[in-house]
C-alpha cells in the first residue's frame, strides 16, 4: 500500500504558540550548539540508514557506468592505502559491508570462501563502512577473509559516490572499471557465479 502524505492548514492558536515556542528554543541554542546538534543527527540518520538492510533488493541491472576510483586505508593498516587504480585492466568485486551489519553476517564468510575458490583470480576488494577498527578486524578474521580490506566513514566520498542504498553492496566491474552489475543486499553464490562470468566475458 502507497503512503499517503497529508497536509493540514497552519494558523491556528495551538500551531502558532507551537511555532513560537520552537523558534524560542532554538535560538536559545545558539548557533554552535545548533550546528553541532545538526551534524549528529545527520551521522545518525546514515548510520540507521545504512544498518536497516534486510534479505536486499538483489541485482540491479544497468548499462555500464564508470566505477568511481578509490585510495583509501587499509584496514588494520594506518600506513597502507587500498586503490582501484592499482588493480587497472583488471575485472573487480567490490563489496561494502560492516561487522554491525546483520546481512553481512551472512554474506562475508560466503564471499570470503568464493575468493578462495576463485584461487585469487577474481580480484575482490572489501570497504568497511563506519566501522570500529577492533570489531571490524575480528569480523574479518572470523569470516576467514583474505582479499584486502579497506575502510571509510558513510560520509565520506567512496560511499557517496557509490551512492549505497544500505548494507551490504556489492558491485561487479568490468577490466575498464565500469559497474556492470549491482546487487543490494547480501550476495547469493549464484549471483557472485554469474556477476563474475559477466565480468570475465567483457574482459575479453
Amino acid at each position: 500500500m502507497a503512503r499517503q502524505d497529508t497536509m493540514t492548514a497552519a494558523g491556528g492558536p495551538s500551531e502558532n504558540s507551537a511555532a513560537g515556542g520552537l523558534a524560542h528554543r532554538l535560538r536559545g541554542l545558539g548557533w554552535a550548539r545548533l550546528t553541532a546538534l545538526t551534524a549528529v543527527v545527520v551521522g545518525v540518520a546514515v548510520i540507521v540508514t545504512l544498518s536497516f538492510t534486510g534479505a536486499g533488493a538483489g541485482p540491479q541491472h544497468t548499462p555500464p557506468t564508470p566505477a568511481k576510483n578509490f585510495s583509501l586505508q587499509a584496514l588494520g593498516h594506518p600506513g597502507q592505502q587500498i586503490s582501484l587504480s592499482s588493480l587497472a585492466g583488471r575485472p573487480v568485486i567490490v563489496n561494502f559491508f560492516a561487522s554491525w551489519c546483520t546481512p553481512c553476517r551472512k554474506e562475508t564468510p560466503l564471499l570470503a570462501r568464493f575468493y578462495r575458490a576463485q584461487h585469487g583470480s577474481v580480484a575482490v576488494v572489501g570497504i568497511d563502512v563506519s566501522d570500529q577498527a577492533a570489531a571490524a578486524l575480528a569480523f574479518v578474521h572470523r569470516s576467514g577473509v583474505t582479499y584486502p580490506v579497506a575502510t571509510e566513514p558513510a560520509s565520506d566520498s567512496t560511499v557517496v559516490a557509490y551512492d549505497l542504498p544500505g548494507l551490504p553492496a556489492t558491485f561487479f566491474l568490468d577490466a575498464h572499471h565500469r559497474i556492470v552489475k549491482r546487487v543490494y543486499g547480501a550476495v547469493t553464490q549464484a549471483e557472485l557465479t554469474s556477476g563474475t562470468a559477466l565480468i570475465n566475458e567483457r574482459a575479453k
